[in-house]
């Protein structure tokens, strides 16, 4: 216990890092997780933390101590941030398939986050925390934030973020999320692509069958079937995406470090 007041200014800056970690990370951040567990696992993870990373020479609680305190803040927030960047690549995915089948004005409300999401973009992304879960993801993530300390002490005030490579490798980020997100949808919507093309020529040669009446049910059908088909697909998307997510958050990690 003598030990911990005397470190009390450390066991500080490691719990706002986790904390903003959870507040903005896949998983940790959502509103089904009570604000006081959040907390008391975060303060659980700072305890262990402070024991095994390597403590600091000096702490002393001044002007430089609170700017270390929004630096961590900073650095948590982004950790997570970037995370969920790629992580919404399955929503993305699902917003695509959608707009093609004509789900797009049946958006649902996410419990998670509150706001307005595609029906299959939700199916997605609880696919994709259930796959998470089985893969030990989120140890993963909690792996990385623990790493963190390594590459980014908590003592550094100064981060150099390799001279703007990190705006650079947020934005190839961003990027990423749109390719993996054209990947997993890629084998619905060129199946309903060619369904519309179909449709289009039946509408020109027989002008009797109303194409807007048989159009939709056999679009979604299509859909359901070529979903079906595409499954081995999407997992091995959602392969990609976890290590595609876990690479991210480490070379961020390095650039903000200046590693």
């Amino acid at each position: 216990m003598e030990q911990i007041l005397v470190n009390l200014p450390l066991f500080l800056l490691i719990f706002v890092r986790i904390s903003a970690f959870f507040v903005t990370a896949p998983l940790f951040s959502y509103r089904n997780i009570p604000i006081m567990n959040k907390i008391l696992i975060s303060a659980a993870l700072a305890f262990f933390v402070g024991f095994a990373i390597e403590h600091p020479l000096e702490l002393v609680v001044d002007g430089t101590y609170y700017l270390l305190i929004l630096k961590e803040a900073m650095i948590g927030a982004c950790i997570g941030l970037i995370a969920m960047l790629i992580f919404y690549a399955v929503q993305v995915a699902g917003g695509f398939i959608d707009f093609q089948m004509g789900f797009a004005i049946a958006n649902i409300v996410d419990p998670q986050t509150g706001a307005q999401t595609p029906l299959l973009g939700q199916f997605f992304y609880i696919f994709a925390l259930l796959f998470l879960l089985s893969v030990d993801g989120h140890l993963l993530l909690l792996d990385g934030i623990f790493n963190s300390y390594t590459i980014i002490p908590v003592d550094k005030l100064f981060l150099p973020f390799s001279e703007g490579q990190t705006a650079k490798h947020v934005t190839q980020s961003f990027m990423t999320m749109f390719i993996i997100a054209f990947q997993m949808s890629i084998p619905v919507v060129g199946s309903l692509f060619l369904v519309d093309i179909a449709l289009g020529i039946i509408a020109r040669t027989v002008p009797q069958v109303n194409v807007f009446v048989v159009g939709l049910p056999l679009k979604i059908f299509v859909s359901f079937v070529a979903l079906l088909v595409s499954f081995s697909v999407i997992f091995s998307m959602a392969n990609y995406l976890f290590k595609e997510m876990f690479s991210v958050m480490k070379t961020l990690m390095r650039l903000a470090g200046g590693v």
